[in-house]
């Protein structure tokens, strides 16, 4: 008998509604899938009789790698690490779909991870991941919400995304205490061009360090006030860091970039 371990946020998927309704979310036949996370093969199990061609998982668990490799024998490639350890990129000659029901306590940190090591050309057609459902609701807000915030920003610029359903706790084992939802992303065929994402993460980071002030303050702190970009930009600055839309934080990013070039 498997224990989830709270060291590594392991809550087990154990509804077969929900299992098959993340496998129906993409086509999966003679495609290269990766799981991230797969436990203890609730969603492998099913992900293999969809066919794909080739397909990977990568769990962190000593115990619940080896109970994969006596479960799906030859069927899968096992990687036993952390995925915040993994190049994703380099295991892979194709792209990839990705499913996973990331662990709760690091799964910003695993989007935020594949983001900002984006290039342009990316190196999966889709993502399947499941998170909290209240970052869930970060990541797919929009401006002048509450939500609305770095991760939104960071999120939607290379991502198309998309709310598959909510799911509840008792969907899994052990029954976490909050919802969850299953998110759809699908990359940007046109994407504002920023040479490098450490710079758009200090631009949101400076801005929302206090979310419900007025933007004056973080705006004179990186542009020294400067009139040509507040024209250019045609940014007022009373509004507040959650009033501003994605472009113009990207736009906000480049005129940094710039400066420092």
């Amino acid at each position: 008998m498997i224990r989830a371990k709270k060291s590594l946020g392991q809550n087990f998927l154990i509804d077969d509604k929900v299992l098959k309704q993340i496998v129906n979310c993409v086509a999966i036949e003679n495609k290269t899938i990766l799981e991230i996370g797969p436990g203890t093969g609730n969603l492998t199990k099913y992900i293999l009789n969809k066919k794909p061609k080739h397909f990977t998982v990568i769990e962190k668990d000593n115990d619940l790698a080896n109970k994969l490799k006596e479960r799906f024998k030859e069927n899968l490639n096992i990687i036993n690490n952390d995925i915040l350890n993994v190049d994703e990129r380099s295991l892979f000659k194709e792209k990839v779909i990705v499913f996973g029901n990331l662990p709760y306590n690091i799964s910003t940190e695993i989007l935020s991870k594949w983001i900002i090591n984006l290039k342009n050309d990316f190196w999966f057609e889709n993502l399947v991941l499941m998170f909290q459902k209240e970052v869930a609701d970060r990541i797919i807000a929009n401006y002048n919400n509450s939500n609305y915030g770095r991760l939104s920003i960071l999120a939607n610029w290379k991502l198309i995304i998309k709310k598959i359903c909510d799911i509840k706790p008792n969907s899994f084992l052990p029954k976490p205490k909050i919802d969850s939802s299953l998110l759809f992303f699908t990359p940007r065929k046109d994407f504002y061009k920023i040479n490098d994402p450490k710079n758009l993460e200090k631009i949101t980071r400076v801005f929302f360090s206090n979310r419900r002030k007025m933007i004056k303050k973080p705006f004179n702190q990186i542009f020294n006030g400067d009139p040509r970009i507040l024209e250019k930009l045609n940014v007022d600055l009373n509004l507040r860091p959650q009033n501003l839309n994605f472009e113009t934080y990207y736009k906000l990013t480049e005129e940094y970039e710039n400066l420092r070039s």
